[in-house]
Order: structure tokens, then sequence, then C-alpha cells
């Protein structure tokens, strides 16, 4: 990758950080074979039974990193932490329905249904400009 530019400002910086982190793939394996599953194909990653999945729209892989390293190591601005086991795409969620019991039921863009749990709730708000 390049990018041509007069003078290196802080915000040309900000953006070559931004695409080298957004052009990385995490491996991952599934049936046996290890791929890399590229960060734009992940709708979510959730953590089960101290195994950490990554899910697209068609596979489910399992990793070797855990929820808090891709919670260190993912721009908060794409992926959001929604409850203790669950890291979601905020580009891959379709639809957003709050509950009684103040969670929110994110819809994703294959039709699976995650729930944002209330601790995290307001945080996502803030985020998504809808609550100050």
């Amino acid at each position: 990758m390049e990018i041509h530019c007069k003078d290196v400002t802080a915000e040309v910086a900000k953006l070559e950080r931004y695409v080298k982190r957004y052009q990385q793939a995490i491996p991952a394996t599934a049936d046996g074979e290890t791929v890399s599953v590229a960060l734009e194909d992940i709708l979510y990653i959730e953590s089960v039974d101290k195994r950490t999945y990554l899910y697209t729209e068609s596979r489910v892989l399992l990793t070797d990193k855990r929820l808090y390293e891709f919670e260190e190591f993912l721009d908060s601005r794409d992926f959001f932490r929604c409850s203790k086991s669950t890291i979601i795409q905020l580009g891959k969620v379709v639809r957003l329905k709050p509950e009684i019991t103040r969670n929110i039921l994110a819809t994703m863009v294959n039709g699976e249904t995650i729930v944002v749990s209330r601790r995290y709730a307001t945080e996502l708000k803030k985020l998504l400009g809808i609550e100050r």
C-alpha cells in the first residue's frame, strides 16, 4: 500500500494505520483447515467455553486469540464489545431493537440476532449518537 501526499500529517498517519488494520486477516481453523479471515468478513466474535470463535456469513471458525486480545487490537468504531462473551462488527448490524429488559437485540446481515447486554447498551447508544 502506498499513500502519496505532500506532508505526512496526523490525519494521514491515522488513515494509514486504519487501512493497514482493515487489511489485516486473522488466522483461524475450520474442519481441520487453517485459513485467514479478513476483518471485513467477520460478523461477530464470541467466546464459548474458553474457546474463541469467528463468525462470518457462511462459516464459524476457531481462533487462538482471546476476546480481550481482539478488543485491544480492533478499532472501537468498527467493532463493539456488546457482552462479556461477544464483540460485534457494527457495520454488519442491520437492525437494533430495544428490549423491555434494557438489553438491545442487534440483527446481523445474515439474520442472526445478538444480545447487547444492558451493561453495554448505553455505551452503544452513545457511540451511535442515539444518547448522550
